[in-house]
Order: C-alpha cells, then sequence, then structure tokens
C-alpha cells in the first residue's frame, strides 16, 4: 500500500502573490478546506507545505502556502504532485478503495484465469472502469460494477473478477 496519496497537480500560478492553481485528483475538490497541510513532491524530496488559503477556479483548486509570497518563490513546482498521508485521508466507505491501492493489481477472473494487471482507473460518472493490460499488452475494460468485481484484496494486491459476457469478444 501507498504510504501517501496524490490528491493534487500544481498546474500553474496564479497571481503574482505565490498562489498556485492545482488539478485535484480528488473525488471532493473541496476536501482541500479541511487540510492544513499538505506535501510536495519535488522528484527528489518531500517538501511539506502549510495551507493558509483555499479558492476555487472552474474545476481548479487555487491553493496559498504559507512562506510562499510571490510567484518566483511557487513557479517552479508547476506540474509537481501533492500528496497526503494515509491519516489526512478521506475515511473510505464500505467497498471503497483508493485508486493507488488498485494500480498494479493482479487480475484473475473467478475461472482462475489470470487476465494481467490493473494499470488504470476511469472515472466515467456512472461507474469506474477497471483498465487491465494482459500479457500480450493488450487492453481490457472492466466496470467496476458488483457483478463484474468480485473481491478486492489489498493487502495480496489481487482482485477476482467475474468476466461478463461480451468483454472479451474480439
Amino acid at each position: 500500500m501507498e504510504q501517501f496519496l496524490r490528491v493534487g497537480v500544481i498546474s500553474s500560478t496564479h497571481g503574482v502573490r505565490g498562489e498556485v492553481k492545482v488539478f485535484p485528483t480528488t473525488d471532493d475538490p473541496r476536501r482541500f478546506e479541511a487540510l492544513k497541510k499538505v506535501l510536495l513532491d519535488t522528484g527528489i524530496e518531500q517538501k511539506e507545505l502549510e495551507i493558509t488559503g483555499v479558492k476555487y477556479f472552474k474545476n481548479q483548486v487555487i491553493l496559498k502556502f504559507r512562506g510562499y509570497d510571490s510567484i518566483n518563490d511557487i513557479e517552479k513546482y508547476k506540474g509537481m504532485d501533492l500528496l497526503i498521508s494515509r491519516e489526512d485521508a478521506v475515511p473510505l466507505e464500505e467497498n471503497e478503495n483508493f485508486i493507488a491501492d488498485l494500480i498494479h493489481m493482479t487480475v484473475v477472473t473467478d475461472l482462475g484465469e489470470t487476465l494481467g494487471t490493473l494499470v488504470d482507473v476511469l472515472q466515467t460518472g456512472a461507474n469506474d472502469v477497471y483498465v487491465v493490460e494482459t500479457p500480450q499488452k493488450k487492453e481490457i475494460l472492466l466496470p467496476a460494477i458488483r457483478d463484474c468485481i468480485l473481491n478486492v484484496d489489498v493487502e495480496e494486491k489481487k482482485m477476482l473478477v467475474h468476466v461478463l459476457e461480451g468483454l472479451l469478444d474480439e
């Protein structure tokens, strides 16, 4: 399991006072209002940033961090991830999982056949769709519905699925 979860990506600066536009990668962008701090993943290190302001603009969140008061202070962080620890994450409901925990899971059918590895989760609105890459590098799309996803074992990194009729037809 991942220790940290990505909640957003800094997309650009906002104004000249050190604010940034963040593309949220969380289900609820309003959750930034409850966060006191985030970790900035620079690729080399993780810097703790204290959030002092939260605003919204279109589909983005505008954040202000303590100690970053000009565009020059923050501009170098464009494109970098903002992370939180699992302790700061929103509690999951029953049968919910963090996407980060699903990626790289081995996907096995109820007939014992290994389909491949879960490589992406598409959030379509109605239900998520799991993208499974086969050993032959083909993609299989599985709807994240109870009839199809039978069991998810985060500890074992294994997902048991029932392939609905027509999903594997070529």
